[in-house]
């Protein structure tokens, strides 16, 4: 079982320098990764379903990874998620590639199609056919990363005669995770991702969706050059050995704690324990 943290960029880590040192010491602790969150903007005031308040901040998730990678040597740096419908595919390539060469190859690209539609409207992104679109973006992207001549045309983006240098240095490209609880996102991460992420489940909700990324399997055909899905989640609240590894018993792969801490001892003291009680016992 590999451990990861969620929440590098928000909350107290929204200062850098806090940030920093809590990836730090995580590295230290033996985490393998640390994972932002997402949400150009928020409502306000905040209705469902949206998750924080309005003045809750969060740093981008490519430029936080950015600095969080000058001050760490080993600890992979994930997006959990980035909505990638309300992004330029080609900015956002040129984003985290940026993100892998400046941390030597770090990073996992983890991605949803969002759910929060003030967002798109305040974006000026279109609320339709988001999981369509997500799909031509990744594609895009991929294409930007892994051919000699880049080109991709479908119908939400088309572009040829270009290229965009440097390329990421993972190879083929960053791993992809792609996130969502939904029949249709368990079948985009079947089909195109590397692995899947769920968000805030407890034991009997990752099971079934684990039954749903089994049905997903039997509906959609993997490409063999992806490999075994990789499962990431974050579990609630109270994560103890016991359960730890009851998720690995259902076939999780890595669990991604966040802490809602307060300050920036408690998210300090959270890494430690964890390294104490968890870390290489599962």
């Amino acid at each position: 079982m590999k451990f990861g943290l969620f929440g590098i960029n928000m909350g107290v880590c929204s200062h850098p320098e806090v940030a920093a040192r809590v990836a730090g010491a995580a590295e230290q602790a033996g985490f393998d990764s640390v994972w932002t969150g997402e949400h150009v903007v928020l409502p306000d005031p905040q209705v469902p379903p949206s998750p924080l308040p309005p003045t809750y901040p969060l740093l981008d998730p490519a430029v936080a990874l950015a600095f969080v990678a000058a001050r760490t040597t080993t600890i992979r740096l994930g997006t959990g998620i980035i909505i990638l419908p309300q992004r330029n595919p080609l900015v956002l390539a040129k984003e985290l590639a940026s993100v892998d060469v400046v941390s030597n190859g770090r990073l996992i690209f983890g991605l949803g199609i969002g759910y929060l539609k003030p967002e798109f409207d305040a974006l000026g992104i279109p609320f339709d056919h988001k999981g369509p679109r997500s799909i031509e973006y990744l594609q895009a992207m991929r294409a930007l990363w892994t051919q000699e001549q880049p080109a991709y045309h479908g119908r939400f983006v088309s572009f040829s005669g270009i290229q965009a240098f440097p390329r990421p240095l993972q190879k083929p490209h960053p791993p992809v995770v792609i996130g969502g609880h939904t029949p249709a996102a368990f079948r985009r991460a079947v089909q195109f991702g590397n692995g899947w992420y769920g968000f805030a489940l407890d034991l009997d909700a990752t099971a079934k969706c684990l039954a749903g990324l089994q049905e997903a399997a039997r509906t959609v055909q993997r490409p063999p050059e992806l490999g075994e899905l990789e499962i990431s989640i974050t579990p609630g609240p109270g994560l103890d050995l016991e359960m730890a590894k009851r998720y690995a018993d259902l076939g999780v792969h890595r669990l991604i704690p966040f802490r809602r801490a307060k300050t920036e001892q408690e998210l300090l003291d959270f890494v430690r324990q964890s390294a104490a009680t968890l870390i290489g016992r599962v």
